[in-house]
């Protein structure tokens, strides 16, 4: 009996572990976030974008980890969301408002409205996506752009003109803000990537393509590689009709990893 009960014990004991393993990973996405936002208010834009990806990074992998040791619970899908809403909706509207405002003392109120925008259309995507899950649902797409797509475009954007973005002049830098945050909120479907890197697939081979793909191309042109992931995920929906007859030239492999 002594010896059951120790199991017994020590089973719990592990499972209450994995239990909260994800919830490490979604605590290590808002430490990503708050952080953004600190160093966003000291001028510092390329560590918050940094900051930014890696929030992208932890909250791909809590996603992964739940579903891997079972631990998919309401309390890890609201933690994520407030997580999310830190991480993907005021980080990434401060980041672009210091940036943009940078070096002017009066008020813009511009700025503010379009930066507030964001905040509400990550608050609303979020809000959406816990009350209306749908277990009959295509499971391959997102309605409405992701959280963290959008704030993919705002970080990419630093790298690739953060200088161009600086001073209220530049007009056509809230774009940026605007049109990823209407997106957040439309019906438009984005294809989603849990197939890939879930850990239980069976194909691993598009997750290692992927992976050693995004690997070599941040490491020899990141700013590149960054702008292709961000900005083609963005347009995916218009591009994606168009260059669709051409996957019928594609091995049905590939085919089957991809879809």
């Amino acid at each position: 009996m002594t010896v059951e009960f120790v199991r017994g014990s020590v089973r719990g004991t592990r499972r209450r572990a994995l239990a909260t393993l994800p919830s490490l990973f979604t605590l290590g996405n808002m430490f990503c976030g708050f952080f953004a936002i600190l160093v966003s208010i000291r001028g510092q834009y390329e560590l918050a974008a940094v900051l930014l990806g890696l929030s992208v990074v932890f909250d791909i992998t809590d996603g992964a980890v739940a579903r891997l040791v079972g631990a998919v619970t309401p309390f890890g899908l609201q933690f994520d969301s407030l997580a999310d809403l830190v991480s993907f909706g005021l980080a990434p509207a401060l980041l672009a408002f210091t940036l943009f405002s940078q070096g002017q003392d009066q008020w813009d109120p511009l700025g503010w409205v379009v930066c507030f925008v964001w905040v509400a259309c990550a608050a609303i995507r979020l809000a959406r996506f816990n009350t209306t899950i749908d277990p009959t649902a295509d499971k391959r797409y997102f309605i409405g752009l992701p959280s963290p797509g959008a704030a993919g475009v705002v970080l990419a954007s630093v790298f690739a003109f953060g200088d161009s973005m600086q001073g209220r002049d530049r007009l056509w830098v809230l774009l940026i803000v605007l049109v990823p945050a209407v997106l957040m909120v439309t019906n438009i479907r984005f294809r989603s990537f849990r197939s890939l890197v879930s850990p239980k697939s069976g194909r691993p081979y598009g997750l290692v393509a992927t992976a050693l793909l995004l690997v070599v191309g941040f490491a020899l042109w990141p700013v590149l590689t960054g702008m292709f992931l961000a900005y083609g995920y963005l347009f995916a929906p218009i591009l994606v009709p168009i260059v669709a007859p051409l996957g019928r030239l594609l091995p049905d492999r590939l085919k089957e990893t991809l879809s």
